[in-house]
């Protein structure tokens, strides 16, 4: 009985690996405005490259540097994918966030891959101060 339930945890810790790696670079970056969304700063940290978590040291740093320079995405409201191009071993994933005050902002999104998994290697606003229709 003992054994079995040893068999049972190891394939559930092989299975929960195998799905955080096969996350697709939108479910990497949906579940870190999810975690900013939550205030969960710990789980938005974890979606960051090791390059990104170097700079900012700690998920506080990195929390109050989102909720306060980019509060359109701390806590969006709305979110849409857009174009999506790669250039060698990184993705660029094209961001339209809307704010509270219906204005929108577009972001580049830099993926890259870590061990297996999607990190995000940093964002860089693109377009500024749409309205939205």
């Amino acid at each position: 009985m003992c054994i079995r339930a040893l068999v049972w945890s190891c394939a559930l810790v092989v299975a929960t690996t195998a799905m955080a790696q096969e996350m697709s670079i939108g479910d990497v970056i949906s579940a870190q405005i999810e975690a900013f969304q939550n205030e969960d700063v710990e789980e938005a940290f974890t979606y960051a490259s090791p390059k990104v978590q170097n700079i900012f040291r700690s998920p506080r740093n990195f929390g109050a540097m989102v909720q306060r320079g980019y509060p359109m995405v701390w806590q969006p409201s709305d979110v849409e994918f857009r174009k999506q191009r790669s250039v060698g071993d990184l993705v660029y994933q094209e961001m339209w966030f809307m704010d509270s005050r219906g204005i929108g902002y577009s972001f580049i999104y830099e993926m890259i891959k870590v061990s297996g998994a999607w990190k995000i290697n940093g964002v860089f606003k693109i377009k500024t101060n749409e309205v939205s229709a």
